[in-house]
């Protein structure tokens, strides 16, 4: 878990996370794959929460949102929502969600799905304004 968490030297680093009951996640899962693909700057790695999910299953969906080119990741272990905590203190479980880390030590999450357009903002934040900080 540090590792996933810790900012990228360069960059950003998208964290999809997702479910296998989850009817929207295919479509983070597949836009998350395609922007990674296209742009060098951005690491992508989906995490599956589901607790005990088959590999198998897990793949299949990978494999059905053309997301088999990102590292995958699954939660282990009873305690999902200390994992939820780490990964995001403000997030409540919805599926799916998204974080961005910035190599700057700034982050910015999302639930629900993404539009190129909302994918954008999070990986480019906003033009004015203030960022969320760096984690405590």
């Amino acid at each position: 878990m540090p590792a996933l968490l810790e900012p990228p030297a360069r960059g950003v680093r998208i964290i999809e996370l997702w479910a296998l009951y989850c009817a929207y996640c295919e479509t983070n899962l597949r836009a998350v794959a395609e922007l990674s693909a296209a742009d060098a700057g951005v690491q992508a790695v989906t995490v599956n929460t589901d607790r005990n999910a088959s590999a198998a299953a897990v793949l299949q969906r990978l494999r059905s949102a053309q997301a088999t080119g990102v590292p995958a990741r699954a939660y282990a272990g009873a305690s999902v929502q200390r994992l939820n905590y780490l990964i995001d203190p403000r997030w409540g479980g919805e599926m799916p969600h998204t974080v961005v880390l910035h190599a700057d030590g700034t982050r910015r999450s999302a639930s629900g799905t993404l539009t190129a357009e909302r994918l954008k903002a999070l990986v480019e934040g906003p033009k004015e304004g203030p960022k969320e900080g760096p984690r405590p």
